[in-house]
């Protein structure tokens, strides 16, 4: 995935070039109930945590918050691109088919 929002969003510059490539990573956790993705490695915060026990330190945990699902874009593993999805439908009988995804830019099928 691909974020194309918010402070991870991918850089462009004037000629509408891309200056960084570094915001691409693996969906780790779906949150479907607030319409939410955990990438792998982005939209990274710390969190405080308080010692424990006496004579031990505090620390700083990082983690990778939730994004919403609109601020992302599959990224096609064929022509590596960033693309919208689209389905199609493999007849294999008369009363349907098998309905798979693909990309829409190169039209091939997205695993």
């Amino acid at each position: 995935m691909q974020i194309i929002g918010g402070k991870d969003r991918v850089k462009r510059n004037r000629k509408g070039e891309k200056k960084d490539t570094a915001n691409q990573g693996k969906v780790t956790k779906i949150i479907i109930a607030k319409n939410q993705v955990v990438v792998e490695g982005l939209n990274l915060r710390y969190k405080h945590v308080r010692p424990k026990r006496e004579g031990e330190k505090g620390q700083r945990m990082e983690f990778a918050a939730p994004l919403h699902v609109s601020s992302v874009m599959l990224v096609c593993p064929k022509c590596s691109v960033p693309t919208r999805v689209g389905y199609k439908l493999l007849a294999t009988d008369l009363k349907g088919g098998k309905k798979i995804r693909i990309c829409r830019k190169c039209h091939e099928a997205i695993d």
